[in-house]
């Protein structure tokens, strides 16, 4: 298929150093036009190697990549690779809470890298130049919302929370012109894939069933083939992706991680975690936390993730109505029924969830939920850190810290101990249990600030490697880490912004 081109002209590999080693197919190609537009990125005029994530390239089967100094300019854009069409994905969106039509304005994806395992990942560009859908924004991405990215999205693959991940970050060495002018970086992110609920809301807004229902097939083809026979795959698609995304948001909430930008266009269909722009971790335990500079009213707060993550599940369902039933009425009787399963799914792992982080292996009787509750309701009030407090409640002995001298809590934790009591357990296997679900150090917000800013202003990458290097193996002790345990001083102001 030969590309529809856009933007600058196509590029060859002029040296063919690591031609025929990469693995790429385009099924994605695939699918009607309507979906994407062919085009390559747009070359940057100095490119260098920031960052490249070695262990990651070895389990895609790009490892030969980190010895070869010409990677830079697949990398940044100079050079498409070997069996590329690369392409910008067209979408639509429900952003706080209103629709648009949308796309990749400043990304394309380059294909599908196949890995040694013989898994389909996409290889895409992020600020690689402007595309059709770019809105009159400029195409481009500043070097700190990819350095975050890189650094949230690795942490959060630690964690063990399913994500999209970062294989490389360049500079261009051209401006970025934001509220200030910003050194311009690349990012190459890794991801299962980039279908997203707005991607179906994108094909159900163009009214063509025909397109929206090879979406569907090619969605469950990629994801999910064990549904190609189901007799309904339009339902059975809508199921799964509930079961994955209520898995997603109980992790969100099992570490403080606050996404910022929960918009239709930022929920994937594979149930991964995408788009890190004004995200950070909680602190202080407040269900009201917001830290994206853009959520004025409140929306995307840490609360509100399990309520809106349903929404966006809904918006889903409304896309997918003419291929669950010809009958409209009978359609969305289905869905109601079909979207009611995600608040049981979701509050049932999420009450296994707080148990296992109070080292509890499973719930006896509603005296658990009680428990759960009156635990968060005390962390509220004593205004203490989220993340500190589950790992100091696995010690042998709480640290003297006043505020666990405090009435309420003491009677809150007789109540636990009587309630581990039960399960007859060693305290051993418990605070496993809990060391186990409970991370001792979670990317502060503090400190991901202070990185950010040595490595763009200073060119200074020691603060940001040390960072990611304890990020990477959060659930064990590390000798002599102590200060990224630390909160920092609570700044209720603290903001994160979206890097367009």
């Amino acid at each position: 298929m030969p590309p529809k081109k856009f933007g600058s002209v196509a590029l060859t590999d002029p040296v063919g150093t690591l031609a025929g080693q990469w693995r790429f197919d385009n099924s994605y190609l695939q699918l009607p036009d309507v979906f994407y537009t062919c085009l390559n990125p747009v070359a940057v005029r100095e490119p260098k190697l920031v960052l490249f994530n070695q262990s990651l390239a070895d389990e895609i089967g790009l490892g030969f990549l980190g010895s070869d100094a010409a990677a830079v300019d697949y990398f940044a854009g100079n050079v498409v690779p070997p069996g590329a069409v690369a392409f910008a994905q067209a979408y639509a969106g429900h952003q706080f809470g209103g629709f648009n039509m949308l796309g990749d304005g400043r990304a394309v994806v380059l294909g599908e890298q196949i890995t040694p395992e013989g898994k389909r990942v996409d290889i895409q560009l992020k600020g690689s130049g402007p595309t059709p859908y770019s809105r009159r924004g400029d195409g481009r991405a500043a070097m700190a919302p990819m350095l975050r990215e890189y650094l949230i999205s690795e942490a959060m693959h630690a964690l063990g929370i399913p994500t999209t991940r970062s294989l490389a970050v360049v500079s261009t060495g051209e401006p970025v012109f934001r509220q200030t002018t910003q050194p311009g970086a690349v990012l190459t992110r890794v991801a299962a894939s980039h279908l997203r609920v707005g991607t179906f809301q994108y094909a159900a807004a163009k009214g063509d069933v025909e397109n929206l229902r090879a979406l569907l097939m090619y969605a469950i083809r990629r994801h999910y083939p064990e549904l190609e026979g189901a007799d309904n795959p339009a339902l059975a698609l809508l199921q799964r992706v509930i079961d994955v995304q209520a898995t997603l948001i109980v992790n969100w909430m099992r570490v403080g991680f606050i996404h910022g930008v929960m918009n239709t266009d930022n929920m994937t269909i594979s149930g991964e975690t995408i788009d890190y722009g004004p995200c950070a971790f909680m602190n202080r335990y407040d269900r009201e936390t917001v830290f994206s500079s853009i959520d004025h009213q409140g929306r995307y707060a840490f609360g509100n993730q399990p309520g809106i993550a349903q929404w966006n599940l809904l918006r889903l369902a409304e896309a997918l109505l003419p291929l669950i039933d010809d009958n409209e009425d009978r359609a969305i009787e289905t869905v109601k029924e079909t979207i009611g399963q995600y608040a049981e799914l979701y509050t049932s792992r999420f009450e296994q969830m707080m148990l296992n982080k109070l080292g509890i292996e499973r719930k006896l009787d509603e005296t658990d939920e009680q428990l759960i509750s009156d635990l968060l309701d005390w962390m509220t009030e004593a205004q203490v850190d989220y993340t500190n407090t589950f790992r100091e409640l696995a010690q042998a002995e709480l640290l003297l810290s006043p505020v666990y001298s405090s009435p309420k809590f003491k009677d809150w934790h007789a109540k636990w101990k009587a309630r581990l009591d039960r399960q007859g357990e060693s305290l051993s296997a418990v605070r496993d249990r809990m060391n186990r679900t409970n991370p001792a150090y979670i990317a502060r917000n503090h400190l991901v600030e202070h990185a950010l800013t040595q490595a763009e202003r200073e060119m200074d990458l020691e603060p940001f490697n040390q960072l990611l290097s304890v990020l990477s193996n959060p659930y064990e002790h590390q000798d002599g880490k102590a200060s990224y345990m630390d909160p920092g001083e609570h700044n209720p102001g603290y903001m994160t912004f979206c890097g367009t």
